[in-house]
């Protein structure tokens, strides 16, 4: 009885401690952050008349330059007293060209975001000698620019994005350079009155054969360096003018040169052809045979034997072809047994010749070495 009794109080008592403990508070978990609400847009309508520019966004601002002591010195442009008669605007973000003072004879024009050159600039401009347009993006140039400065000699404009000679040019200049455009197009006539121009670049364009005319170059009787390196020919340019010196075709798609091409040339020293698709069957096999000639190049095309050369070549350079032997004593303008070996006025002036890149091997052949005794450097 007692022990039912007992085991009752303590049944009793287990029962008034789980109350007293379900009484307590138990902890709450944190509440949930609220979830962020997204700020309402604002865009605020525009008046017709404060529409945001059209001008690209990748152009910096133009850069105004220092105070000048010339009262006609454009704001964007420096103009040094101590050089009166130039004028520094390059580099200073320009979008148009700036107007010159009468007094200018040279103009820096280079690095800028110029694309269309227009005429107003140049209505005083009439002492301009010398003008530096490069590393623009101009794309277009009005006839009547050419027309305010008929005394400019030098004008270089490469690196911009002309797609075709400008129109009008100045028939006293000198050099011209327009490489680095996208010139797929040469007007008639466009060199026709320039006697007086020694230098044309037009290296990095898109000319083929039926942009240069027969009659493109003809009338530069005073050309001495053409270049029409980089473009799409696959023939000779036509009429060039006798009197050149230096000729550079690299990188066009040169296949062949007509037998008698550079007969009647009488200054010409310097020829590049690199790069470009010749073979044995295009190269007629004295077609070099130019008693002017110094300067030979070759290379990167596909010839499978060494043309014949004058005797007063004195570099020539024939890498990365298909040539797989070299035969001196064909080579040799003269027999290895004649005089004309030991006359040192006679004897072939080749000084450095270029084999690397082809089917050779050394040791260079001896009637290579015997007949040609001015040999500085071989490369095999």
């Amino acid at each position: 009885m007692k022990a039912g009794v007992g085991l009752y109080s303590a049944l009793v008592l287990c029962l008034l401690m789980g109350a007293v403990f379900s009484q307590r508070p138990r902890p709450k978990k944190p509440p949930k952050p609220p979830k962020a609400t997204k700020r309402p847009s604002f865009k605020p309508s525009l008046h017709p008349d404060e529409l945001e520019p059209q001008e690209p966004t990748d152009f910096p601002p133009p850069i105004l330059g220092p105070p000048s002591i010339f009262p006609d010195c454009p704001r964007e442009c420096f103009c040094p007293p101590s050089f009166p008669n130039a004028l520094y605007c390059e580099n200073r973000n320009l979008r148009t060209v700036p107007v010159i003072p009468s007094r200018v004879h040279y103009l820096y024009l280079q690095n800028n975001y110029i694309s269309v050159v227009t005429a107003e600039p140049f209505n005083n401009a009439t002492e301009l000698r010398w003008v530096n347009m490069a590393n623009n993006r101009i794309k277009k140039v009005e006839k009547q620019v050419f027309e305010k400065v008929p005394g400019l000699l030098f004008l270089y404009m490469e690196r911009n994005q002309l797609k075709e000679v400008p129109d009008d040019l100045p028939a006293g200049l000198e050099q011209l350079i327009l490489s680095h455009n996208q010139i797929s197009k040469i007007p008639s006539g466009a060199f026709g009155k320039m006697e007086h121009l020694a230098l044309l670049d037009l290296h990095h364009n898109k000319l083929s054969d039926s942009d240069v005319g027969k009659n493109t170059f003809k009338d530069m009787k005073n050309l001495v360096q053409l270049n029409l390196a980089h473009n799409i020919l696959k023939k000779m340019p036509a009429n060039i003018p006798n009197g050149i010196t230096q000729l550079f075709l690299d990188r066009n798609n040169i296949e062949d040169i007509p037998k008698d091409y550079f007969q009647g040339f009488s200054n010409l020293a310097f020829v590049r052809l690199n790069f470009n698709q010749l073979s044995d069957k295009g190269v007629p096999k004295a077609v070099f045979n130019v008693s002017t000639l110094l300067d030979l190049h070759l290379a990167h095309n596909q010839l499978t034997s060494v043309p014949l050369f004058n005797p007063q070549l004195e570099q020539l350079h024939l890498n990365h072809n298909s040539i797989e032997s070299i035969n001196g004593t064909q080579l040799c303008p003269f027999s290895l047994s004649s005089e004309s070996l030991t006359d040192e006025a006679l004897m072939p002036r080749l000084r450095y010749l270029r084999l690397d890149g082809n089917h050779l091997s050394p040791p260079v052949p001896l009637d290579v070495i015997m007949c040609f005794r001015h040999l500085k450097s071989i490369v095999i």
